[in-house]
């Protein structure tokens, strides 16, 4: 494993969420203690990576006032995703139609948090209208990688990933439909959960019934996760498909004696996708580290025939519907690959769409009936690790071809058409340095059981967790 490189920011940007909610809670520390060291690393940090890309420091500064130990987060600095509207800032959506929107409302997730204790610190950066795994676009630019400023960050979450990485906030909302806070979570060494839909609020009225994007927590533990997700759960009926926080707390089940653990490790997660051999080796070696008496890992994988076919189909259908929907005003300035998705869904028959509503509830049945043997079933998050920032998507995987920038996220897929809790929980580094992540897919609704046996995992592996300076390369 590779040295660590330095951390020179404040020191209160190194603590862990967990220990700094604590100290809001006992008052040893003020919300607006931690609004100026954010502020203050934002600063030094955004240079070299590009990750906070709006900052509202006078609308923060003003709700340290609103702040009380009692709240979830009790005034806790958090990063939103500049998907998601915060009224009074500037929310670009990465496109340059909305290159000076400012909402006058919040997104309701945005106001749950803020509700919880939660003080927006500023928009972390998007491709534009999150579509792509590469953070950039026309308005703000490239996000780049913190372990090295010469590689990508991920996407669509890159800019939340990044900002994690350094230090610059706690806590980072992200969002999720091909793997956008898992890939990013995975390029720059931090957790980041996809949660079951329902779970963590919803998204703009229009997509009320989409079960395919969701939001999710992004942080640098496991801990630090779960206690997010606390945050972010519950039900409101303004969301349609809404769901219950559970009578324990995400955070103590995370806390909780996990018991024995049995793994289902799928390296190419039956044919669906491929790694190259780098790849192959950090996910394989950590895996043997963490085996024991108590966690089994054993070489399985379900039957992902149908997978990516499925998940074209249904993501086209989203895209088009969402496009249909939005004035040509903005869509006009749409990137080429968003153009090619949103042309997909229009082209879709009827037929297609029924064959992969019908393949879904098949892929559900198949996966609910293999993970009845296992708590998790662990695979790669991607098959490469971060490319150069300038380059949009690979062109190959390990010699196969990719026909276009989905092709290489084929490993987020199954989660996602399933409506399974999936993770990305940093395993390794490769000979270059970079963080590689293992993606851990759990049981219906089984967060819980998912963040408990990620914590096991994490602590077994005890690669650390603290923010890192930019590591600047040319």
């Amino acid at each position: 494993m590779p040295a660590r490189p330095a951390f020179s920011g404040p020191e209160l940007c190194a603590l862990t969420a967990c220990d700094a909610v604590d100290l809001l809670k006992a008052r040893e520390v003020q919300p607006s203690d931690l609004v100026e060291a954010s502020l203050a690393r934002i600063s030094q940090t955004s240079p070299a990576i590009n990750a906070m890309v709006t900052q509202c420091a006078a609308r923060a500064q003003s709700a340290t006032k609103a702040a009380t130990p009692n709240q979830d987060l009790a005034g806790l600095p958090i990063g939103i995703k500049d998907l998601s509207p915060v009224s009074g800032v500037r929310t670009t959506f990465g496109t340059k139609a909305l290159a000076e929107f400012v909402p006058e409302t919040s997104e309701p997730l945005v106001t749950r948090l803020e509700t919880r204790g939660a003080i927006v610190i500023g928009k972390t950066n998007t491709p534009e209208m999150g579509a792509g795994a590469n953070t950039f676009n026309a308005v703000f630019g490239k996000t780049r990688n913190p372990w090295d400023t010469r590689l990508n960050a991920g996407g669509s979450s890159g800019g939340a990933a990044a900002g994690l990485a350094t230090g610059e906030v706690w806590l980072s909302q992200g969002s999720d439909l091909g793997g956008s806070l898992r890939t990013p979570a995975s390029f720059c060494g931090i957790v980041g959960l996809r949660p079951s839909p329902g779970i963590a609020g919803g998204g703009p009225a229009l997509q009320g019934f989409d079960f395919l994007p969701v939001n999710g927590p992004m942080a640098r533990t496991v801990e630090d996760c779960a206690l997010m997700l606390d945050a972010m759960a519950g039900y409101d009926p303004i969301w349609p498909i809404s769901y219950p926080a559970p009578v324990n707390s995400y955070l103590r089940t995370c806390r909780t004696e996990s018991g024995p653990i049995r793994i289902a490790y799928a390296p190419d997660l039956g044919g669906l996708a491929p790694v190259t051999p780098r790849m192959s080796q950090v996910l394989n070696t950590a895996l043997a580290r963490i085996a024991s008496k108590d966690l089994d890992v054993i070489e399985a994988a379900p039957q992902t025939e149908t997978v990516e076919q499925c998940f074209r189909t249904l993501r086209a259908f989203g895209f088009w519907t969402n496009a249909r929907n939005t004035p040509e005003r903005i869509t006009q300035h749409y990137k080429p690959t968003l153009q090619q998705n949103i042309s997909e869904g229009r082209a879709l028959l009827m037929d297609d769409v029924a064959e992969a509503m019908t393949q879904r509830s098949a892929i559900y049945q198949s996966m609910l009936l293999f993970l009845k043997d296992y708590d998790v079933l662990a695979c790669p998050v991607t098959g490469i690790e971060p490319l150069p920032v300038e380059i949009e998507y690979p062109t190959d995987v390990n010699g196969e071809p990719c026909k276009d920038y989905l092709d290489w996220l084929r490993f987020a897929m199954l989660a996602t058409v399933c409506g399974l809790p999936a993770l990305s929980l940093p395993v390794g580094f490769t000979d270059t340095g970079v963080p590689v992540g293992l993606q851990l897919i759990g049981r219906p609704r089984g967060e819980g059981r998912l963040l408990q046996v990620a914590r096991v995992m994490e602590k077994a592996l005890n690669l650390g967790s603290a923010p890192i300076d930019p590591v600047i390369r040319h």
